[in-house]
């Protein structure tokens, strides 16, 4: 692949910051938009803007079509069995957040077990800490110094009271690829169910949740290239016909009385109010942005890069690499001694390098390494290694500066 030419591809990259050229290195935050997507919104909002599943004027009808079309276009590309299995939300933080509650409210009483890893983001690990109230007890999986969890350890945490698993697929700050199916396939030898928190995942490998036979997989649209503000849940349907809403509005009902209330099917029921339209409609050119690319490809590129990245902070003497698994993908967060990531960050930008400093939305797992924040480098299909040649003059010149 040619990244001169996808760099066109996204028009941000056409601005300098400070004078410089950007070099965007922070795509586990949020990556950049193409072209095709930013303008898929204006068109929508220009020319076919209209609520969708309600009313049957022209607009309407159009609106409705385009954003369920979108809902086909997402089962087909992760290979979901149903269409009924695809839920929007406003990002995998509310995913997580509507299996934790509609499940836990059914399927989690007082003294049942969730098993997480320590590699976990905020967003799967405090929606389950509420069920704590009903009196669940979280169990967390160990993470070695290298970022790896063990497997065996992992067997060991479960018990017959083991209700969920839930565990990131690619961790944001060590970069650790988790052995998903082999978690899976110990889940399933013991009948538990299992989420897949896929904010990392699904923008830089296949996802295939029929083959995975996960539960439930979350998905953030905005670090696929994709609109802000959306997020999609895939559950096995045998699941989301039992569990109740997650909100109660307009929309996800059959029938309203006074003294009853009947709810839509799936994924009607789970989609309350006014739905972010033009962020679904937009989403499904992400999509096929990724299908052009190839996401083989788009695996054997971030590769390259990663291992570059790799290679040329590892010659650097005054860096620690955070964690060393067994395959990492796309993330090299780091610390450099002496000088605290924030102000790492702070100089970085002079140069146009856009980094993400601070504890990644993952203290457990700082506090785990021993440290309180770190640096962190991610990769996206625009980087190249002169990037990452420009990440380490920058990084330099950091040096320089606190006379290291």
């Amino acid at each position: 692949m040619i990244i001169k030419d996808i760099k066109t591809e996204f028009p941000i990259f056409k601005q300098k910051i400070k004078g410089k050229p950007l070099v965007y290195l922070d795509s586990a935050n949020s990556s950049q938009k193409p072209k095709v997507v930013i303008d898929e919104i204006s068109k929508f909002y220009e020319t076919e803007f209209s609520n969708v599943g309600r009313s049957v004027h022209t607009l309407a009808v159009k609106a409705t079509n385009k954003f369920e079309e979108t809902r086909d276009k997402v089962k087909n590309y992760i290979n979901a069995k149903y269409r009924e299995e695809i839920i929007f939300t406003k990002g995998a933080t509310e995913a997580i957040n509507l299996v934790a509650t509609a499940f836990g409210e059914s399927f989690i009483n007082s003294g049942d077990e969730i098993l997480l890893t320590e590699l976990e983001h905020h967003s799967n690990y405090v929606p389950w800490h509420y069920l704590k109230k009903k009196g669940a007890i979280i169990k967390f999986a160990s993470v070695d110094e290298n970022g790896d969890v063990n497997i065996d350890e992992f067997r060991n945490k479960i018990s017959n009271k083991t209700k969920m698993i839930a565990f990131t697929h690619i961790s944001n700050v060590t970069g650790t690829v988790m052995p998903v199916k082999k978690i899976i396939d110990l889940a399933k030898s013991k009948n538990i169910p299992v989420l897949i928190d896929g904010t990392q995942g699904a923008p830089h490998t296949s996802i295939d949740v029929q083959d995975l036979d996960c539960d439930f997989y979350a998905i953030s649209c905005h670090k696929m290239y994709g609109p802000n503000g959306l997020g999609i849940l895939y559950g096995k349907k045998k699941w989301l016909d039992k569990m109740p809403p997650y909100q109660g509005g307009g929309g996800m009902i059959s029938e309203v009385k006074k003294d009853k209330i009947t709810y839509a099917d799936s994924p009607t029921k789970f989609e309350a109010g006014t739905m972010q339209t033009a962020e679904v409609v937009a989403f499904a050119k992400s999509i096929s942005f990724f299908k052009n690319l190839g996401i083989k490809n788009i695996e054997s590129h971030e590769n390259e890069i990663l291992e570059y990245g790799i290679e040329q902070l590892k010659k650097n003497n005054s860096i620690k690499i955070i964690g060393n698994p067994k395959k990492r993908a796309s993330i090299m967060s780091f610390t450099i001694e002496g000088i605290h990531p924030h102000d790492i960050a702070t100089i970085l930008d002079d140069d146009g390098v856009a980094i993400r400093a601070g504890h990644h939305c993952c203290q457990i797992l700082h506090d785990k390494l021993g440290i309180s924040a770190s640096a962190r480098a991610s990769i996206g299909i625009y980087n190249s290694k002169e990037d990452i040649d420009i990440l380490c003059e920058s990084i330099n010149k950091c040096k320089k500066v606190f006379e290291i």
